[in-house]
């Protein structure tokens, strides 16, 4: 084994780069996250990228980290919303991201993975465009041929909402982000080109590889 793509956030990291390192591995791509150069450890998301950022730095393995913004795939949330309508419901109205599309993210982590050039590096990674929420839905309904309208959920709503779904203090570092403001997104960043010598893909290029999702 000479390289190793690593998610965030499992327990006994430690333990599992101590195995990676001891199977002969030259060098480690964690996926981590904007948040993680906060040093907020308040944050549950924050913190277990903080940890598992921490725990490579440590292993001994060279190292390269990946701050991508928000994903284009958290588009599929909306899946069930526009199966059964046209409105699309979801909150942070007035948040702009410049999302990316996780084949970028790929291609980074793939350039990283199999040179040394890349060592020692903390790259953030952002798509080609900033967005709010309703340009997102307005692009989408261009690929769906749909006329499909956005609203804005309160902060009270999308509360209670995603209390649902995920433990609390999930809810909180994402109210802590996009309510308090205080992960800002909404840069448009060059790394994608500087790292892969390509140009990262459009939300409406995601769109259209993903209609079918939304039917």
């Amino acid at each position: 084994m000479r390289a190793v793509f690593l998610l965030p956030g499992y327990e006994n990291m430690p333990e599992t780069l101590a195995e990676i390192r001891q199977a002969g591995a030259e060098r480690v791509v964690l996926l981590s996250g904007g948040s993680a150069g906060s040093g907020d450890l308040g944050n549950a998301v924050s913190r277990y990228m903080i940890e598992s950022e921490t725990a490579v730095r440590e292993s001994g393995l060279p190292w390269t980290f990946l701050r991508p913004s928000g994903f284009m795939t958290n588009t599929l949330q909306w899946a069930d919303q526009l199966r059964a309508g046209d409105v699309v419901r979801a909150p942070w109205a007035g948040v702009r991201i410049a999302n990316i599309d996780p084949w970028d993210i790929a291609a980074v982590a793939a350039t990283a993975l199999r040179s040394n050039e890349h060592e020692g590096r903390s790259y953030a990674l952002s798509g080609p465009e900033s967005l709010l929420p309703a340009n997102r839905v307005r692009i989408l309904g261009e690929v769906l041929g749909r006329e499909l309208r956005f609203e804005g959920q309160s902060d009270e709503e999308a509360r209670a909402e995603m209390s649902a779904q995920m433990p609390a203090k999930y809810v909180d570092a994402f109210f802590s982000f996009y309510s308090d403001g205080t992960l800002d997104e909404s840069r448009v960043l060059p790394t994608v080109r500087e790292v892969t010598g390509g140009e990262p893909r459009t939300f409406r290029q995601w769109a259209e590889a993903n209609a079918v999702a939304f039917t």
